[in-house]
């Protein structure tokens, strides 16, 4: 057969050769259309799967998806490291000291590796998932987000200002969030009332409570309490609850324009710097 070829074809296949620098080239090219491939077919059935199964975990797919890709292009080094009679022969020395290198690459990289093991309990356990909002502490204090992405590394929150917050996964696996998106989660939140101590106190409570309950429902009113009182004023505390994170601002705002506009309508005697406050 070889006897066929011209000599310009016969130099082509030697050259072509695992053992020669074009054919290691040419091979290389080839795993790496394999990987990326392969890293495709991947992605394009665990994204079917996803789709025929509404309710499947996106948080779980998506790391699969990152492990999956990364054992490939691990798998095809691999076999082309065997390929190549060079690579193959160097296997064998560099065998030695794979013990020593990994001992040194393991305390260099442990926050990594931590990383990657909690990732693998966070996929494992799932406290979380994509979409969730958590409330988490930060070093710019209590931040409250919707998970966005979970890497093999870190785990993104975008908070409602736009901020993104990344955390380690060993970070997020190790402290206490606060799922809010679970479905009996309600956010508390409280209003102080600063009113004259001569003023009664009892109907205070009361018409605080009602106004409350017409804004955010009976149900979601913890009470009105005294919690000081002293030579001239006394403060009530009016604690109630909404349901998602997101709403809390505009839900506290309108509980205090129908807090003074009750108030306001009952009458308080007294000069205007009596009348009551809320904070």
């Amino acid at each position: 057969m070889h006897s066929n070829l011209t000599g310009w074809q016969h130099d082509l296949l030697t050259s072509l050769k695992p053992d020669e620098p074009l054919g290691a080239l040419c091979y290389f090219a080839i795993f790496v259309v394999i990987a990326l491939v392969m890293s495709r077919l991947l992605r394009a059935t665990l994204h079917a799967a996803l789709s025929k199964q509404p309710h499947a975990d996106r948080t779980t797919i998506n790391f699969l998806q990152q492990i999956g890709s990364a054992l490939i292009w691990v798998i095809v080094l691999i076999l082309y490291a065997h390929l190549i009679p060079v690579l193959r022969a160097m296997g064998t020395a560099l065998l030695a000291g794979a013990g020593v290198a990994s001992v040194v690459l393991g305390l260099a990289a442990q926050s990594t590796l931590g990383n990657l093991v909690a990732g693998i309990s966070l996929t494992i356990y799932r406290p979380f998932h994509l979409g969730d909002t958590l409330q988490v502490a930060a070093p710019t204090g209590t931040e409250i987000g919707t998970v966005e992405n979970i890497s093999l590394g870190y785990t993104t929150l975008r908070v409602q200002d736009g901020r993104l917050v990344t955390m380690p996964n060993s970070v997020a696996a190790s402290q206490v969030a606060i799922n809010l998106s679970a479905p009996t989660a309600r956010w508390p939140l409280s209003i102080a009332i600063r009113l004259n101590r001569d003023a009664d106190l009892g109907a205070a409570r009361t018409l605080a409570h009602k106004a409350a309950a017409e804004v955010v429902g009976e149900a979601a009113v913890a009470g009105c309490f005294l919690t000081s009182v002293d030579a001239t004023d006394a403060q009530l505390e009016l604690r109630f609850q909404v349901p998602d994170a997101g709403s809390r601002d505009s839900q506290r705002t309108a509980v205090m324009l129908r807090l003074d506009e009750r108030f306001s309508a009952k009458g308080q005697p007294g000069t205007p710097a009596q009348r009551p406050t809320f904070a």
